[in-house]
């Protein structure tokens, strides 16, 4: 069956570290696109840093951000919305606030950090995005039309020991996911790429069978699962490629767009 609605991830997987999308990678999704193809982003990254990528394709669609929370497309339009609980935000910038644990929060598309160091500084640089630092008090303030929170690591090894410990914590009144090894992104129950693939998919009045999805990271693992057909970067480790039905060429290399051309224009 014929693709027609293309989600893809960005970072390790259209965007090559932080750097501007390759002409290739845009020559591909504005193919596509001509070819009939709603060409959509569906990301981790908040709605203001997935932006200029939308753009940068040329394409006016609406786009998968906040790992599912919002859809909104480039003109403006917001499609869906779900926010976290706004208790359950206030009990994990304590929860986080007892052990030191860096946070950011994103209230509203607006950006704002426990603490500024090296972890915003550096997250800043990768998302061209500027946040606020408010403290833990802060961020129990500014709870509404809350996205995503976001606690970043040291590695790893930490990472999954805080995140059964926020799970012991929080149970199912949360969900966690990680678009990096050193960061866990909380959402509301219930949020996913899936659940936002599959959303825009009944809007579009398109069939789940006739979506495609390419991505890298183990946030995108539910969407590639959903897709009717998935495609994983070369660069994405090996249990994100067992999933999926192809892997094309590594993220450095184009292989997003070498996917493009061999699953949907040479179909």
């Amino acid at each position: 069956m014929a693709i027609k609605l293309l989600a893809t991830d960005l970072d390790g997987t259209l965007l090559r570290g932080g750097k501007p999308v390759s002409a290739g990678n845009i020559a591909a999704a504005q193919a596509a696109a001509k070819a009939g193809v709603v060409v959509t982003i569906a990301t981790g990254r908040m709605y203001r840093a997935a932006l200029p990528v939308a753009e940068a394709l040329g394409l006016d669609v609406p786009i998968i951000t906040y790992n599912g929370a919002l859809i909104k497309s480039t003109s403006g339009k917001i499609y869906y919305e779900h926010y976290l609980d706004e208790d359950i935000c206030c009990r994990i910038a304590d929860f986080c606030a007892a052990r030191n644990w860096y946070l950011q929060s994103y209230s509203g598309d607006e950006l704002y950090y426990s603490d500024y160091g090296a972890f915003s500084k550096r997250y800043e640089i990768s998302q061209k995005v500027i946040g606020e630092e408010i403290g833990y008090d802060g961020m129990k303030e500014k709870v509404s039309k809350m996205y995503k929170m976001l606690i970043i690591t040291s590695g790893a090894e930490v990472t999954q020991e805080w995140m059964a410990e926020l799970q012991a914590e929080f149970g199912d009144t949360i969900a966690m996911t990680q678009s990096a090894p050193d960061f866990i992104e909380i959402i509301a129950p219930g949020v996913s790429k899936a659940a936002g693939l599959q959303k825009l998919a009944e809007l579009l009045d398109i069939d789940i069978s006739e979506t495609m999805a390419i991505g890298d990271a183990r946030n995108d693992l539910p969407m590639l699962k959903a897709a009717g057909f998935s495609v994983a970067m070369d660069n994405a480790e090996d249990e994100i490629k067992a999933v999926t039905d192809a892997v094309t060429g590594n993220c450095d290399e184009d292989g997003w767009a070498q996917a493009v051309h061999k699953y949907i224009l040479e179909q």
